[in-house]
């Protein structure tokens, strides 16, 4: 890890509609709900950084403006010096964005599908065919390339889902809840490519709400509560007298217990 940012958040700020239906299930009179409340951080080259949160935080909705799904109401974010409001389309060629709620159409094939992301990100035919080739070993999907995608396990459409996401090697990947519904043996291949990205330089930011999995890979964490950010700094420097758990458990409860 260096000190170039890459990734800088800029006091953003999101808020949602909600629905007769939804004000009714939360209790709430107010129409709309503040998912991130001016939330502000950095990443760096070759650092995994992660999102510490319980359900409701506002850590999907952050990564979606990361990956220029959702527009902020307020603030900025930048990738690699680019706007994800003024310059989306350069954003998205640098990252690479994979959530659980983003399926795979079953009627392709997982050789069609990383073909299909290659073109649709400008990779060459050479490149394509050798990153084709390491991306299916490595994870096994050689042997189910051209298998229907709905004939394939839950961990297999998860590790497709994995390599379509970077079949362009971006230069930054975001991961929502990478290791969500995984078997242990497919998550331990998830969390050894997480590593292995920060090995090439990658700059890898990860939500969850798994303390094992902040501990296992995170070089720096930020905790966020209520759309906002509780605290933030060295995985190392935070857990020096507590555990993560303990620390987040107590920041929780200093703040209410309050999510979203």
């Amino acid at each position: 890890m260096n000190n170039n940012e890459i990734i800088k958040v800029e006091n953003i700020t999101k808020s949602f509609r909600l629905s007769a239906k939804q004000r009714k299930v939360r209790k709430l009179t107010e129409s709309r709900i503040i998912a991130v409340n001016g939330l502000s951080f950095s990443a760096f080259e070759g650092e995994i950084f992660g999102l510490l949160g319980p359900n409701g935080a506002g850590k999907t909705t952050t990564l979606r403006v990361l990956s220029t799904i959702l527009k902020p109401d307020g603030g900025n974010a930048y990738i690699d010096g680019k706007s994800v409001i003024g310059e989306p389309f350069e954003v998205r060629r640098r990252i690479g964005f994979l959530t659980s709620e983003v399926k795979l159409e079953e009627f392709f094939t997982p050789d069609y599908l990383f073909d299909f992301f290659c073109n649709m990100h400008g990779v060459d035919d050479e490149k394509r065919i050798s990153r084709k080739q390491e991306l299916f070993e490595r994870f096994g999907i050689d042997k189910f390339a051209f298998t229907k995608v709905a004939d394939l396990s839950t961990g297999m459409k998860q590790k497709v889902s994995l390599v379509t996401a970077v079949a362009h090697d971006p230069k930054v990947v975001i991961f929502d809840e990478p290791t969500n519904g995984l078997d242990v043996i497919t998550a331990k291949v998830v969390t050894d490519f997480l590593t292995q990205l920060r090995m090439q330089g990658k700059t890898v930011i990860i939500s969850t709400h798994i303390f094992s999995l902040i501990e296992k890979v995170c070089d720096r964490v930020g905790i966020i509560n209520d759309g906002k950010m509780v605290m933030c700094g060295e995985l190392s420097e935070l857990t020096k007298s507590e555990s993560l758990e303990d620390l987040f458990f107590r920041l929780y409860n200093e703040k209410g217990g309050e999510t979203q």
